[in-house]
């Protein structure tokens, strides 16, 4: 059986999220990605069986303009709406990495992540 996967990596977001009442006023760079999985359509034309990377792009981007303290949120708050749009994926992942966090020592990234397997 195939398993097909779409996916978008590291899109590039400025945003306001943040604990700190700073970080929602500074704001910092993100990456967002998203990995979903499914079984494709046997119809290779057929639009309605296939999870659409534009799609994705705009819901990552819409959930990124909406400040929230936590990158849990965001990133859950992703999620919801992969599943809620594709309700025929097999497992579904997204994460964000937030770039240089304000805390001692050199990071290149912090990063927070969920995935979803659908139930049998």
């Amino acid at each position: 059986m195939l398993v097909q996967k779409v996916a978008l990596v590291d899109v590039k977001c400025f945003a306001f999220h943040g604990y700190y009442p700073e970080e929602q006023l500074t704001g910092n760079h993100f990456l967002v990605s998203v990995e979903v999985d499914f079984y494709p359509s046997y119809d290779t034309e057929e639009i309605d069986n296939t999870v659409n990377y534009e799609v994705l792009n705009d819901l990552i981007l819409k959930e990124m303009g909406q400040t929230q303290k936590l990158l849990e949120t965001v990133v859950r708050n992703i999620l919801d709406q992969v599943v809620t749009n594709y309700p025929f994926v097999l497992q579904a992942k997204a994460g964000i990495k937030k770039l240089n966090p304000a805390m001692p020592g050199e990071i290149k990234y912090s990063l927070v992540e969920l995935s979803y397997t659908k139930g049998i």
